[in-house]
């Protein structure tokens, strides 16, 4: 399987070099040239790393038999993942299904891609002969930061940096990752939102003389954003394992089509969606669900996408996104790889901030994406009513797919909803809408949700309180690049 970068300015490659690179220095995205089809039927009574391997091996082809199977289980395992099958599916009602992502180590979504990713980049090294020391950037809204710092901690030959908006994530969030041990580990808050790190991330990547100077001193930089293909095929394999589970339960038959709604900010998860659709899996519609920051609804109802309108702090910060990257993915498949298009639609948005697609491309996007958005009252109000009608208790990033996919016709199609954190991650929130009560502190919120509901605590933010807190450093967004400097003096 071979690799192209969306706006053919590098070379197609293997996915081992994708993966060691990160995101293409020039600017663009690596995609696969060709999209493999997958036998779902053959698994619907996979285990979830048998359907992990059925899923990859495909797309990675340049990894062995054995070098993928190594990986998978190694990040799949009860020492990773609090239940055996990974991810959970459960009915909330007859038309609605939950699939649970977040049991693994930091309690968000991301951990199914970054508990894997590191053993991608670890076996991909070893196959190019690479020898420099790996620096990992990261822009976080507030969960990939923590699933990286995880993921990465203490690996040899890899050291990570995560930058994230000082007052753009949860105050437990936060903590989580400002308490990471590790001797390879870097974190920093930024003065600015999400948007201002994820910039200024991808313009290190695209310094050229940067990483040139830096190279001189055994340094090479990679990412753990989904930017980086590494981090977001893995969770290709989380649509096809539910579809799996789905039969299993006798909730649909093998072959009936489903409908996935998916919480929205930076358009991964929803991209591996429609990748997982691509490889055969019967998807009907992609329910692109957003808060109050609403571009991906305005841009899929308009064919306008326009970063030039006033940014809301929400209830669901990993939300809180105006420059969704892996939109350009999208738009590459479904303009049938014009690279040209890609490339003057995104000298648009980095001249003007906004940009148009053409009609054909519009109905292409039509044709897949329904989008939709939620605004703030009604995302508490969906947290105490999926409580009180099923004793079920969901997140605020959860609550806001929940309650799109509520509003929209789904024309008898079963509809599963991505639940990418567990509550305890926004328990303040999550508190106030089914106890009626606000408690200030984050971490007295923990054990009143417990109180509340009886939900056992999530080991991620068990006894976080007491934790050291490790990194103090704070910056303005200009100032990254000298960070990482910096940084890196520490680490030659």
């Amino acid at each position: 399987m071979k690799y192209v970068s969306t706006r053919d300015n590098y070379p197609a490659g293997q996915s081992a070099e994708v993966i060691n690179v990160g995101m293409v220095p020039g600017g663009g995205l690596f995609v696969p040239r060709d999209i493999p089809a997958v036998n779902v039927a053959e698994l619907a009574a996979a285990s979830y790393n048998q359907t992990a391997r059925c899923v990859l091996n495909p797309l990675l082809t340049d990894f062995s038999s054995d070098e993928l199977g190594g990986c998978v289980e190694h990040a799949y395992n009860l020492d990773t993942f609090d239940i055996p099958q990974v991810i959970a599916v459960k009915a909330l009602g007859a038309a609605h299904s939950i699939m649970e992502l977040w049991h693994g180590p930091t309690a968000a979504f991301k951990d199914v891609a970054l508990q894997i990713m590191p053993h991608f980049l670890a076996a991909a090294k070893a196959k190019l002969g690479e020898s420099h020391h790996t620096v990992i950037l990261v822009a976080t809204s507030g969960d990939t930061g923590k699933a990286a710092l995880e993921g990465f901690r203490d690996c040899a030959g890899i050291s990570i940096i995560v930058f994230y908006p000082e007052e753009g994530v949860s105050e437990i969030q936060k903590s989580q990752m400002v308490t990471t041990e590790g001797s390879n580990t870097s974190v920093v808050a930024v003065k600015g939102n999400f948007d201002d790190c994820q910039s200024g991330v991808k313009s290190l990547f695209s310094d050229a003389q940067l990483r040139g100077r830096l190279a001189t001193d055994g340094f090479a930089f990679s990412s753990a954003n989904s930017i980086n293909w590494g981090r977001l095929c893995p969770q290709i394999v989380y649509y096809v394992q539910a579809y799996a589970m789905l039969v299993q339960q006798r909730i649909i038959a093998a072959g009936d089509p489903i409908n996935f709604c998916v919480p929205t900010g930076n358009f991964g998860n929803i991209l591996a969606a429609y990748y997982a659709k691509r490889m055969g899996l019967p998807i009907k519609r992609l329910l692109c669900a957003s808060n109050k920051n609403k571009i991906l609804a305005d841009f899929f109802e308009s064919g306008i996408y326009d970063k030039n309108r006033t940014f809301y702090r929400t209830t669901s910060p990993s939300m809180d996104i105006l420059i969704s990257s892996n939109l350009e993915r999208f738009l590459f498949e479904v303009t049938g790889h014009d690279a040209a298009k890609i490339r003057a639609w995104y000298t648009r948005l980095a001249e003007t901030g906004r940009f148009e697609v053409d009609a054909d491309t519009k109905a292409r996007m039509d044709a897949v994406v329904t989008p939709g958005w939620v605004n703030e009252p009604d995302v508490l109000h969906t947290i105490g009513t999926v409580y009180r009608s099923h004793g079920y208790v969901i997140d605020t990033h959860t609550a806001v797919a929940v309650a799109m996919s509520a509003g929209m016709d789904s024309d008898g199609v079963h509809t599963v909803v991505d639940s990418t954190a567990s509550p305890y991650k926004f328990s303040r929130n999550v508190v106030a809408a089914i106890g009626g009560k606000v408690v200030e502190d984050e971490f007295e919120s923990i054990e009143k949700l417990h109180e509340l509901t009886g939900l056992p605590v999530h080991r991620a933010v068990e006894g976080l309180r007491e934790k050291r807190v490790r990194h103090t450093r704070t910056i303005a967004a200009d100032e990254m690049r000298a960070t990482v400097l910096d940084i890196l003096k520490a680490w030659r």
